[in-house]
């Protein structure tokens, strides 16, 4: 069975001053996949994710999600329509509990029962027994987590989590990566990650992008033995 596109760009555009940031990008997103989008610093990943969700307005192109065109829709009426994305520094709310942070995402869906809901969020992520710390007495890398289980209350169908394993313990990241096992096919994922090994070994599909563009499109296998990957990113 052919795989169902859930999210395509084309041409997509968006420069800063003389600073291509993206330049010209096609891209798709199979529904159920796990994608990975790796790069050099400045390559140009999180200019590209943010003008999927539309923290940046697109400069020319176009963006399709679920057979609807986006391009030009806000980013709050992005999350509502499926669209969840963790930002690569925390948004969370450090004065509030770690529970009343996914109350509020929770909240935002209108989901009848709050409290069940919110604890259930962060017990797939290992802190249920943090949920009355403050958010902001939370460590860097449980923030993060934390973070990740507010993109999950969301319930989104696209949930796209920029550099999420930093600042995460090696038994940390292994849960991580079950995680996200587990939430597809019902959630399709679009991973940004410097860590080379959990890319490899979690993504169906990497999109790598070098100077704004895209470099190379395939299989881990695929875009391990490039080797125009490996000269610009890979240190082959």
């Amino acid at each position: 069975m052919a795989a169902v596109t859930l999210l395509e760009a084309r041409a997509l555009t968006r420069h800063f001053g003389g600073l291509r940031a993206v330049d010209g990008v096609d891209f798709d997103l199979a529904q159920g996949e796990i994608h990975a989008l790796i790069g050099p610093n400045g390559a140009g990943k999180t200019t590209f994710v943010s003008l999927l969700c539309g923290r940046v307005p697109v400069q020319s192109g176009s963006i399709r999600f679920a057979g609807q065109d986006i391009t030009k829709m806000p980013a709050h009426q992005r999350v509502r329509a499926g669209i969840a994305y963790t930002f690569q520094i925390t948004a969370i709310y450090p004065r509030l509990t770690v529970l009343d942070n996914i109350a509020l995402a929770v909240q935002s869906r209108g989901a009848a029962n709050l409290a069940a809901e919110s604890l259930a969020a962060l017990d797939r992520v290992g802190l249920a027994g943090r949920a009355q710390m403050l958010a902001g007495e939370l460590s860097y890398g449980h923030q993060r987590l934390l973070e990740v289980a507010m993109g999950l209350a969301l319930r989104p169908r696209l949930l796209i989590l920029d550099e999420p394993t930093q600042g995460l313990a090696n038994s940390e990241i292994d849960a991580f990566k079950d995680l996200v096992r587990g939430v597809v096919p019902d959630m399709t994922v679009l991973l940004i990650e410097h860590n080379m090994d959990v890319v490899m070994d979690l993504a169906q599909r990497i999109t790598v992008l070098n100077f704004g563009q895209v470099l190379a499109t395939g299989r881990p296998s695929q875009i391990r033995a490039n080797p125009a990957v490996q000269t610009a990113y890979l240190g082959g």
